[in-house]
């Protein structure tokens, strides 16, 4: 028997195999084998469904990548009371760029090296900053910025 996983905050995910029933002094407990490696795995079919991704499936990939709603909302240039009205109409679609962008950063955040990681981080801090000062220098490469956060955007 199919075991209906509303632990991950989604109402149309259920799980075949891959978890144990067991009785607590509360009733019936669910324990699942690998969490990591299920969510990873739900979250790879969400950004491959041709449909536009609605509020909980946003909450849910927002969860995994470690995103509070401000820095979501800062990395797709909206703002954290949009992130929060999407998330909580759980099962209106969200389209366009920002449905678009949160697939891509997904798709890289699962298999990339830490360089998505480190360029979620930044974008989040996008709005942190008022005022910058570079420092350049020449290299025999031509001028360069002198700023090793912005060496990992360029290499």
């Amino acid at each position: 028997m199919a075991y209906k996983y509303t632990e991950s905050g989604l109402d149309n995910v259920f799980l075949e195999n891959g978890f144990t029933t067991h009785e607590t002094p509360y009733g019936q407990g669910v324990s699942i084998e690998d969490t990591e490696g299920l969510h990873q795995a739900i979250g790879r079919w969400l950004i491959s469904l041709p449909k536009g991704l609605t509020g909980a499936e946003l909450r849910f990939i927002r969860l995994e990548m470690e995103l509070t709603q401000k820095d979501l909302s800062a990395i797709l240039g909206s703002t954290e009371q949009n992130v929060r009205r999407w998330e909580k109409a759980k099962n209106k679609p969200i389209l366009g760029p920002a449905d678009y962008l949160l697939r891509a950063l997904y798709s890289e955040f699962l298999g990339g090296d830490g360089d998505v990681r480190r360029m979620i981080d930044r974008l989040a801090k996008l709005d942190q900053l008022d005022r910058a000062e570079a420092r350049l220098c020449d290299t025999n490469k031509g001028w360069r910025v002198n700023d090793p956060a912005l060496e990992l955007l360029h290499a």
